[in-house]
């Protein structure tokens, strides 16, 4: 009988022999089907993405074919492979494999400034780099902002335009959205909760990042929102830890267990019951050491990171990533001076005058509060689009734990900070 961990390496290697270059990134129009289920190779095992009403057929279907002028469609960014994101390494092998002409690079939102030249890589370096793509955002917001905001500097030396500001931000997964709950606000989607719906988000994204000169299709918004609303993804195996879907496992992993609701809360302890028992961690001593392992780094999720990543709740919340008092920070983002009113509710960690890199959601409300707040993102298959946050400043999931323990002074013992990432690479 082959190990679970031994069947997993096994699968990998199976893996990365049968996709192939034309399997592990999806080009807008390429046609084919993305399957019932189906797995990538990733650094940590394999992320599944699992379509729970069958085979898309990719052919003439809006998500799949591009509808705009610089040749992307919505998969362009949302790839299976990268969990229906897109990670910065392959992005950086897509511009190796295309010579920087896969319409990935389209100088509107995937160079550092539209009006520079596009050649070499480095105009691209926010994107190649962090996984970042420009976001033209309305400045000021139609209802108003009490707070100014003066330009200090642009990546490139850009010059934000009239009516508008720029910001630098990752694209979010589109899978696992019928596990998203309405937060105190409504549903929300993008980093600033802008958009309030599957449609509007469709629409903005079509005719922003696609470049699309006309409105799509009712039938169009139909189909993507549908595909959209029916995918889940999620890692399935890990290189240490074996198979995360298997029967018996635990029930807080795996897509399939996201995809028929068995999911629950991340941080779930008797989910991971099984994995403290020895007939339950598995065969090997590697992969029992794992299983533990991650079991107790859901216990120290659930009391050190559960009271704000909630599961399925959509809220925003300011993390320290985008606000600083320190004019030279983080040079290769844009970095606003951000002057509130008197009669302003402050911001509550700096108050009413401060640096940014991105106003997030004070962008849209236009409060003062508000400002460097951004919408939390889901924890599913982290291991395969990094880097991470917002803004892609942590390049690695330790990073983001000990970007925890410097901002927000959390403090893990070794193995508790261990513990908690080889959780969030299971997720």
């Amino acid at each position: 009988m082959v190990s679970a961990i031994a069947c997993t390496t096994l699968c990998v290697a199976q893996s990365g022999r049968s996709y192939g270059p034309g399997r592990v990134w999806w080009d807008a129009g390429q046609g084919g089907a993305l399957p019932w289920e189906e797995s990538y190779d990733n650094p940590d095992g394999q992320v599944t993405v699992l379509n729970r009403d069958g085979v898309v057929r990719a052919d003439r279907h809006p998500f799949f074919e591009a509808l705009g002028r610089n040749g992307r469609a919505c998969i362009t960014c949302h790839q299976p492979s990268n969990a229906m994101s897109v990670s910065a390494s392959a992005i950086r092998e897509r511009w190796v494999a295309t010579d920087g002409k896969d319409p990935v690079f389209a100088a509107f939102d995937g160079a550092n400034c539209p009006e520079i030249p596009q050649y070499p890589m480095s105009a691209h370096s926010l994107l190649v780099e962090r996984g970042l793509f420009r976001i033209p955002i309305a400045w000021p917001p139609k209802a108003g902002a009490e707070f100014r905001l003066e330009v200090v500097r642009s990546p490139a030396g850009c010059k934000q335009r009239e009516g508008e500001i720029s910001v630098y931000r990752r694209p979010r997964i589109t899978a696992n959205l019928g596990t998203v709950l309405a937060g105190p606000d409504g549903m929300m989607f993008m980093a600033d909760g802008r958009e309030r719906s599957l449609q509007s988000q469709a629409i903005g994204a079509i005719l922003g990042h696609e470049q699309a000169p006309d409105h799509p299709t009712l039938d169009q918004l139909r189909a993507i929102v549908a595909f959209e609303s029916q995918v889940f993804a999620a890692q399935s195996a890990d290189i240490r830890g074996g198979l995360l879907n298997e029967t018996g496992g635990p029930g807080s992993l795996s897509p399939q267990n996201l995809a028929v609701g068995k999911a629950g809360s991340l941080a779930s302890l008797l989910s991971f019951a099984m994995w403290r028992k020895p007939e339950g961690a598995g065969d090997l001593g590697l992969q029992r050491e794992f299983r533990a392992s991650v079991a107790h780094g859901s216990e120290v999720f659930r009391a050190r990171c559960a009271s704000c990543h909630t599961a399925g709740t959509t809220r925003w919340m300011d993390i320290g990533t985008a606000n600083t008092r320190d004019p030279e920070s983080d040079k290769d983002l844009p970095l606003f001076r951000v002057i509130c009113d008197p009669s302003a509710a402050p911001n509550a960690a700096f108050g009413r005058v401060f640096y940014t890199h991105d106003p997030g959601r004070g962008a849209v409300s236009g409060k003062c509060a508000d400002v460097g707040a951004i919408a939390l993102q889901q924890f599913r298959g982290l291991s395969a689009r990094p880097p991470y946050f917002a803004n892609g400043s942590a390049r690695t999931l330790a990073d983001v734990v000990d970007f925890y323990v410097r901002r927000r002074e959390m403090k893990f013992t070794p193995l508790e900070r261990q513990d908690l990432i080889n959780f969030l690479r299971v997720l």
